[in-house]
């Protein structure tokens, strides 16, 4: 029987899915994109300042092992033979940034993290905070804030125009990005100094950190990152997709201790210890690109929206590379080979998505759990006129309004907490077309529909709510680990492995679940047109003259 089984499930590929708050090992059947299955381990976030957030190195590596081996247990419970794994992908968060010593494989300093919340369309330095999510002041510590300085410094030395970094990167100057955390990094902590100054050090984002530990570390680990990563940087051009000279003589880095971009799908190098020992590492992505791939969005127009704490919308803009009148990014969506072209997409994000249901639950209570707001909201089916602008530490794109404020009006006497549960799902409804209509009109290209992927998906009333704002069906696949899915196809389809074919004809079918409008046009525009003028009134609320209170 046993042996049967083995033989109808043909090779399986991995995927190591590091995230900000877990790290997760994932193993699917090449031929079907079925998960068979996973193991996930929390990772500690350590908060050393108000406005610091760092994240051991060290332990974000040994909970890679452990998932791995919990993972090859199950396996052999299921009677699955863990030789049948082939290849195995690393899908990772972000920005976060690692400087190692490469001759005793020690960590010189914590990983310096990204935000928990997305901060991709970030503000330049001149908008507090740097980032698209709540500063001091608020309920969590969400965002690194240690370089705002580093920032405000470099960009009075930005040379000749201030589309110095944006025209090779996409990208604002701005804390969230690898470069500033590295100089940061490389002006305080004499460690790293002193590592770089003896030719010791090595730094990379943490799929780069991953990848050498992996494949044997001090003896002979392979120090790479793929075009994904190392666009979010700061110091890669997306045209040539090289690590760009002026840009690292600008941050003051130097390009010996940068890792080696590879496409998205190759083998990196072999595992060198644990139950995968010898298993080719080679598939690397970033997190949202990793999405991206795994919701199988390969032609241009394409879009996918991920729903977490906040949201990432990613749109493919094919083989060219869109600058976004509209503060959205530009940003490597995958290169799927060495010999594969480049595809590029624009990235905008919704800062405050599932931030708003914990808001309503931790601060005023109004649900005991994330799960609850949906019947709250059922019970009421509207808003009743109702509006939440949830700009707690003022708007992002398309607006970058920093003196905006979150507000909730259009309350009468019978407005009730289902009603605000209702417009606090709106929110991120009308948010996310905001920014898809920002991308619309950078690109030219209207969406004919919306892929969706994340933890808030599960809410059914915020998926039809979704449909009938953007006036578009939203689909969302039955299989919710997209990301991983991405890592795993990126891995399974590079060249010496070959088991998991991207051809459009070959790729499997995937069950969707289907949410189309439900209301008119005309309503559908009404309730859109109401929601600006809402936004309209949580601007201008904090001005110089008159600090917030109980902000230092």
């Amino acid at each position: 029987m046993a042996a049967a089984k083995k033989a109808v499930l043909g090779p399986l590929v991995g995927a190591v899915d590091q995230g900000t708050s877990s790290t997760r090992f994932l193993v699917f059947n090449s031929k079907t994109a079925e998960l068979l299955s996973h193991h996930q381990v929390e990772i500690k976030q350590e908060f050393p300042r108000e406005g610091w957030v760092e994240q051991d190195p060290k332990e974000i590596l040994q909970s890679v092992y452990e998932c791995i081996e919990k993972t090859c247990e199950k396996l052999g419970q299921l009677n699955i033979d863990i030789s049948n794994i082939k290849a195995i992908g690393v899908s990772n968060q972000r920005e976060t940034t690692v400087v190692w010593d490469k001759l005793t494989g020690e960590p010189l300093y914590n990983a310096v993290a990204a935000p928990v919340s997305p901060g991709s369309s970030v503000p330049v330095a001149v908008v507090p905070s740097g980032s698209s999510v709540p500063a001091a002041g608020t309920s969590s510590v969400w965002l690194d804030l240690r370089t705002q300085s580093t920032v405000e410094n470099l960009s009075k030395r930005i040379p000749g125009n201030n589309n110095f970094v944006k025209s090779k990167t996409g990208l604002p100057l701005s804390t969230y990005f690898s470069a500033v955390k590295l100089r940061w990094l490389l002006d305080n902590v004499r460690k790293v100094q002193k590592a770089v100054e003896e030719n010791r050090a090595l730094f990379g984002t943490i799929d780069s950190w991953l990848i050498w530990s992996l494949t044997g570390g001090v003896n002979g680990g392979v120090h790479c990152t793929d075009v994904t990563n190392a666009s979010r940087t700061m110091l890669f051009n997306i045209h040539s997709l090289e690590w760009d000279k002026e840009l690292c003589e600008f941050f003051g880095i130097p390009m010996e201790i940068l890792p080696n971009v590879r496409s998205s799908s190759e083998i990196y190098g072999l595992m060198k210890a644990g139950a995968l020992e010898g298993v080719p590492i080679s598939g690397c992505l970033g997190d949202q690109s990793a999405a991206l791939v795994g919701q199988m969005c390969f032609q241009d127009g394409q879009a996918k929206n991920t729903y977490g704490t906040g949201c990432f919308l990613l749109c493919n803009t094919g083989h060219k590379c869109v600058f976004s009148e509209h503060g959205l990014l530009t940003t490597v969506a995958y290169k799927l080979g060495r010999d594969k072209p480049v595809y590029y997409a624009l990235e905008g994000s919704v800062a405050i998505a599932g931030a708003v249901i914990r808001w309503l639950r931790d601060n005023l209570g109004i649900i005991k759990s994330s799960e609850e707001i949906e019947k709250l909201a059922k019970e009421v089916g509207t808003s009743y006129g109702c509006y939440f602008v949830p700009a707690f530490s003022g708007l992002y794109a398309p607006y970058w309004e920093p003196s905006a404020r979150g507000i909730i009006c259009g309350l009468t006497q019978f407005t009730n907490k289902c009603h605000i549960a209702f417009a606090a799902l709106e929110a991120v409804c009308f948010q996310t077309r905001e920014i898809l209509d920002a991308m619309n009109r950078d690109c030219g290209i209207p969406l004919s529909h919306l892929q969706v992927d994340g933890g808030m998906t599960s809410n059914k009333i915020l998926m039809q709510l979704q449909a009938d704002i953007l006036y578009i069906p939203v689909v969302k696949p039955s299989m919710p680990e997209t990301t991983a899915l991405g890592a795993a196809m990126a891995a399974g389809a590079a060249e010496g492995v070959g088991v998991w074919s991207l051809e459009p004809e070959d790729l499997s079918a995937v069950t969707m679940e289907r949410f189309e409008p439900q209301i008119n046009a005309e309503e559908s525009e009404i309730r859109y047109s109401t929601w600006k003028k809402a936004v309209m009134k949580s601007v201008g609320w904090v001005t110089t003259q008159s600090p917030e209170s109980g902000i230092p």
